[in-house]
């Protein structure tokens, strides 16, 4: 009898499947613009049944009777007027958002504009955090760190950010280094054995010096009465011993919060103790905080350093000194001579004391009223280069209005009456023409030196040339409110001082014959520093024996 073969249950199961009789799924067209989405008949059929599969074998031939119309795909013009939608939207704002819903697009369209709209808005919020992930970012694979941060930085909105500001301050007030001055970092890297090794050994007199008496130092606490310690305060002193001398390890902070925190705790200790009561105190140490600037070079920072000490000034603050002496010293001797010149030709008319004073108050006032001075105004340090900032228009009224006050306090005392007076202001033309030739000169050595000065100087410190019109005008206006005091002065002031020939002195001792001779200061002249030869030594030298 023939023996069959043995067949295992798999397989009987795999037989079973083969034998089932399958529908033939329809093959469908695949298109490459878009993805197609997959069809019941894709799936794996081994577990339908054949009343489904006969099912679906009826609905794929009716799908193949009548086949469904694809979508047509959209034209140039339809995709490049999506666009122009599209951007009107997004740059338009209101506007733009306006005219499409008066365009009268559908529902389901304007929807999608809206969700496209939300969409660009938050991905241009959020524009670094989207690039930092590589989601939706328009920037190639390729693209390096620079263009990174190029794409993902913050619009300018026309104003400065704090962040910017401050790191431009930053900039401005340390120094980069130069490029060949920056290097890299050294840090040094201490070899280090790691190699086991045994302890040195020590002698017994090594480890008796180097032992610690602890014993001592309980038994001396206890019988020293005479420190002053009180009885919480030795026993804070013996909790202070016991951790410093504990076998084991003390519990230190790792971290720099906790070592501040520490170090803070034992000030606070000592402070409270009274040990910080009686610190003699000294002067500060004057730190200059350009010596830490890690972007100033050292050979520029000592260089300065030495001209500073040394007083040494650059050429055109030296011109600047010159020129600010030569302008006083000529207004000065201008202010000077025309002052006494002007109170003799006013005293010269006549009058008594009170009438000569009346007429220089009379020439004041007009002067007041035909060449006012508005304001103090020094020639020599008006820059050229003023603009009309607000900033720096409100300062210079701020400074018209000080010098205002400091020319009425000057002639307080000679108020303009409210009528125009009818004498005219003082003026001397032979005067003016006979200094002509000394006021020329020196108007003309000031502009020389002016000249000199702003060649070398920088913008902002360039001053102005000398008129001699100005400066007379000044003048005038100046001294006008001090002829008249200067004429009382002049008249009640004595010629010679009382102290002085004829008056008294040493001429009243020498009586009327004296002061006839001359002052009676004679004058000694001394041929030679020897001894004076007279009657005396005569006398001896004729008794002398050879």
């Amino acid at each position: 009898m023939a023996s069959t073969p043995y067949v295992c249950s798999r397989c009987i199961r795999a037989m079973r499947l083969r034998l089932l009789p399958r529908a033939a799924a329809p093959r469908t067209k695949r298109h490459l613009s878009q993805a197609t989405k997959p069809s019941p008949a894709d799936h794996d059929d081994t577990f339908t049944t054949p009343d489904e599969k006969a099912n679906a074998s009826s609905t794929s031939e009716n799908v193949a009777r009548h086949p469904k119309p694809p979508d047509a795909e959209p034209g140039a013009m339809t995709r490049r007027l999506q666009e122009a939608t599209e951007e009107a939207l997004f740059t338009g704002g209101r506007a733009g958002q306006r005219a499409i819903q008066d365009a009268g697009f559908s529902s389901e369209l304007k929807d999608q504009l809206l969700s496209k709209i939300a969409g660009a808005k938050f991905q241009s919020e959020n524009a670094s955090a989207f690039v930092e992930a590589n989601i939706h970012s328009r920037l190639p694979a390729a693209a390096g760190e620079g263009t990174r941060a190029t794409a993902t930085a913050q619009a300018w909105t026309g104003e400065e950010s704090q962040e910017d500001a401050i790191l431009r301050m930053l900039n401005d007030a340390h120094k980069p280094l130069a490029h060949g001055l920056r290097g890299k970092p050294k840090i040094p890297r201490p070899v280090v054995d790691m190699r086991l090794r045994r302890d040195p050994v020590r002698s017994a007199g090594e480890k008796v010096a180097s032992a610690r008496e602890k014993a001592s130092v309980y038994s001396d606490m206890g019988l020293k009465d005479n420190i002053g310690l009180t009885e919480q305060e030795r026993e804070e002193l013996r909790q202070e011993f016991r951790e410093r001398f504990a076998p084991s390890a003390r519990a230190m902070p790792n971290t720099l919060s906790g070592l501040a925190a520490l170090a803070n705790e034992r000030i606070e200790n000592a402070i409270a103790r009274g040990q910080f009561k009686n610190i003699p105190r000294g002067k500060g140490v004057k730190r200059d905080t350009r010596a830490d600037n890690p972007f100033i070079d050292t050979t520029e920072y000592i260089m300065n350093k030495m001209i500073k000490r040394q007083d040494i000034v650059p050429p055109w603050i030296e011109k600047q000194q010159e020129l600010l002496k030569t302008a006083q010293v000529f207004r000065a001797r201008l202010r000077q001579d025309w002052k006494r010149h002007a109170a003799r030709m006013i005293a010269s008319q006549g009058g008594t004391l009170e009438v000569k004073v009346a007429r220089a108050e009379a020439y004041a006032r007009a002067e007041l009223v035909y060449n006012p001075r508005k304001r103090n105004l020094d020639q020599i340090t008006v820059p050229t280069n003023s603009t009309d900032d607000p900033v720096m228009v409100k300062m210079r009224q701020q400074q018209t209005e000080a010098a205002d006050g400091v020319s009425n306090n000057k002639s307080s005392e000679i108020n303009p009456e409210d009528d125009i007076p009818t004498v005219r202001p003082f003026r001397d033309p032979t005067w003016l023409q006979t200094e002509a030739s000394y006021h020329n000169l020196a108007i003309s050595n000031l502009n020389a030196i002016t000249r000199s000065y702003n060649l070398m100087a920088p913008e902002l410190a360039k001053k102005p040339y000398f008129s001699l019109e100005r400066e007379l005008n000044n003048c005038f206006a100046d001294v006008a409110p001090e002829i008249a005091e200067e004429i009382r002065i002049r008249a009640t002031k004595p010629a010679r001082s009382l102290v002085d020939h004829p008056f008294g002195g040493e001429s009243r001792k020498r009586g009327i014959l004296g002061g006839l001779g001359g002052d009676g200061s004679a004058t000694k002249v001394w041929e030679s520093k020897e001894p004076r030869y007279g009657l005396k030594e005569w006398w001896a030298d004729l008794w002398k024996k050879d």
